[in-house]
């Protein structure tokens, strides 16, 4: 193992200078981590799902740098991602919890929204710490198991940088999905020209219904996820709408047309399948969530043991004296993380106390660590942070409650303690795959690790204005942005808290993701689609066949492999165009020209037919773009343009 280390030499040696940490490296990487930041905040409040921008960032920073600036420096690309990637790993740790506090301003007058001062400082603070956690952790993680831990989105992204002749065909991709995106997103949600859900009740089997969301972002999902993921998804979508769904009317039924279940406060035969949905399979799905997270974390303490046994050597460590060995001062990370937690206990906005703060410094190391070691493992994609965030909160609130903080303050400084702990934990994660693709291209450690505190800056100031955008926009908790993960996250802290969850229900969850686990199936995907609306889980599955299909009907592993990286970065372009679309919808709503521009106010609409056409083509966009051959000739101009 040590000579195989030994023989290990990244592609710029340690011993070259390039540009690197350039002014414009940093200014494109925050205006891609504020992108894609808030691309990924709109879909994770939609859909529950963020997707990684490692790899988008990479591509874009190549077009940018490389096509239009004519500069060539693999290692000026590398920053561009690393600090453009840290938006997205940031929003999606903060929509995991923030809305909650939203809500809950909204359930009681008495409560304050949170200001941008509140919101900023949480999520900065959050990602800031996750940074600095991974400072004794690389040379553990990155250095120590390089060959034995994969990170695939790191090391997927480095072969992405090491191709960079092909960055600048490549990156249309992502712009050419990007402006369709926008364009169809804009079509439905701001002319409203057709819905973007479509639903059908059924009739002959009571209780359930069938829908889709026929927008770009959930079919990029679907196929960056694949068909896999996709199905399982799917399958808890069917057991809550074509199986538990039909059987609480059928039991609803049979007990008469004034039968009342809680926590409904309607009879359960007058209920549409929607209602039921809201009522009954929300708390199962909540369930099924909770125990996957868990599930996840059991199943990973062999990982989390070893993993702390390297942090505890990697204190020791200080950095070599070799430039791809140099990491930022750990004395001085040290000292920022007390710093951190102290201001967070000083602002008087925040809500947090000196508890929290202890709370937020032990279990924020903890989680960093496992998240850290996880992605190498398995990928950011399959990062439990939920889990992480879930196990956060029954604690903290627990600790809470046993202290006398209790009541809604009490909730309040738990949502904030969970946010900055899923927060640590993304950033966690995300720092380590741009730390690995580092490793593996010749980047400089310190001048990563800096680029990543920018960029958690950067976006934490930025989700800060998204999330209050949103929210006068449309509201958490309502048909434009579930917030699923944000909810879960405030029913399990209202239910320790005060004890008035329909447990029954949420049992009920916990055990069917057990008969899951035991079969053998991927639990978190089949619980989410089990608590999310089953019109999300369907266009997932349709990007999820496209895949399927597109990666089949190639003949080579060759073709497969380019149809499917194609597809990737057209699918993210996909996710990003609603996701700023969706943002600027949101713009025109606040300021009151979103009802102006709609044409059902005109008598103009396609209906749900017009919606399943749309989809149809912007689906065939999809094949395209993964079926899209470059052929030689298009590579070797594009090299001479280089020349």
């Amino acid at each position: 193992m040590s000579e195989k280390k030994k023989e290990f030499k990244p592609f710029i040696p340690a011993d070259k200078v390039m540009p690197e940490f350039t002014p414009t490296a940093v200014v494109l990487g925050i205006i891609l981590a504020v992108v894609f930041g808030a691309a990924n905040a709109y879909l994770g409040l939609r859909v529950g799902m963020t997707v990684s921008a490692s790899i988008p960032a990479a591509v874009i920073s190549m077009g940018v740098i490389r096509v239009i600036l004519k500069k060539d420096s693999i290692l000026e690309n590398n920053m561009v991602q690393t600090i453009g990637s840290a938006g997205e790993s940031l929003a999606a740790g903060a929509i995991f919890t923030l809305p909650a506090l939203y809500m809950w301003a909204k359930e009681d007058p008495s409560i304050q929204i949170p200001s941008f001062l509140t919101i900023s400082a949480l999520a900065i603070a959050g990602g800031v710490i996750g940074v600095l956690f991974m400072i004794p952790l690389r040379t553990a993680l990155i250095v120590e198991e390089h060959g034995v831990l994969p990170f695939p989105e790191g090391t997927a992204c480095a072969e992405v940088l090491l191709a960079g002749e092909e960055g600048g065909s490549k990156s249309k991709l992502v712009f050419s999905g990007l402006g369709i995106s926008a364009l169809y997103k804009f079509v439905t949600d701001g002319l409203k020209l057709f819905p973007s859900e479509i639903n059908w009740d059924l009739s002959f089997y009571k209780g359930s219904a069938i829908g889709f969301d026929v927008l770009p972002a959930l079919v990029g999902v679907g196929y960056i996820c694949g068909a896999r993921v996709s199905s399982f998804m799917l399958g808890g979508a069917v057991l809550g709408w074509f199986v538990i769904m039909p059987l609480i009317h059928m039991l609803g039924a049979l007990g008469g047309a004034d039968m009342i279940l809680f926590p409904a406060t309607k009879a359960i035969a007058d209920m549409a399948p929607g209602e039921l949905w809201g009522s009954y399979i929300r708390y199962i799905g909540a369930g099924a969530v909770a125990c996957g997270g868990i599930l996840s974390l059991i199943k990973s303490l062999p990982l989390i043991i070893k993993t702390f046994k390297k942090a505890m050597k990697g204190f020791g460590h200080k950095g070599g004296e070799l430039r791809t060995e140099k990491d930022l001062p750990l004395v001085w990370a040290l000292v920022a993380v007390a710093v951190i937690a102290i201001i967070l206990v000083l602002i008087p906005s925040v809500p947090i106390s000196i508890i929290a703060a202890i709370i937020i410094v032990v279990f924020g190391f903890f989680f960093a660590t496992v998240s850290s070691r996880m992605v190498g493992v398995v990928g950011s994609s399959n990062n439990p942070v939920s889990g992480m965030a879930i196990a956060t909160l029954l604690f903290s609130t627990l600790i809470l409650k046993a202290t006398g903080n209790v009541g809604t303050q009490g909730m309040i400084t738990a949502i904030s303690i969970g946010t900055v702990i899923c927060i640590i934990a993304a950033m966690a994660g995300d720092t380590s795959q741009d730390l690995k693709t580092g490793y593996i291209v010749g980047a400089t450690p310190y001048r990563q690790q800096v680029g990543e505190l920018i960029g958690a800056v950067a976006s934490g100031l930025a989700i800060a204005g998204v999330l209050m955008l949103l929210n006068n926009a449309w509201g958490f908790g309502s048909k434009e942005l579930a917030a699923p993960q944000a909810t879960l996250m405030k029913m399990v802290t209202e239910g320790v808290m005060n004890g008035n969850l329909p447990w029954n229900l949420v049992f009920l969850g916990v055990f069917i993701a057990l008969v899951v686990e035991i079969i053998g199936i991927s639990v978190l995907p089949f619980a989410i689609g089990l608590y999310l609306p089953i019109h999300l889980s369907t266009p997932i599955m349709v990007g999820g066949l496209i895949k399927l299909l597109v990666t089949k009907l190639r003949k080579s592993k060759e073709e497969q492999k380019e149809a499917e990286s194609n597809g990737i970065l057209y699918a993210s372009g996909l996710i990003a165009g609603e996701g700023l679309v969706g943002i600027a919808l949101a713009i025109l709503a606040v300021i009151g020209v979103g009802d102006k521009i709609d044409l059902t106010a005109h008598g103009i609409d396609l209906g749900q037919w017009g919606s399943v056409i749309f989809f149809v083509l912007m689906c065939a966009t999809l094949v395209m773009a993964s079926t899209k051959k470059h052929s030689k000739e298009d590579n070797s101009a594009a090299k001479k343009e280089e020349k």
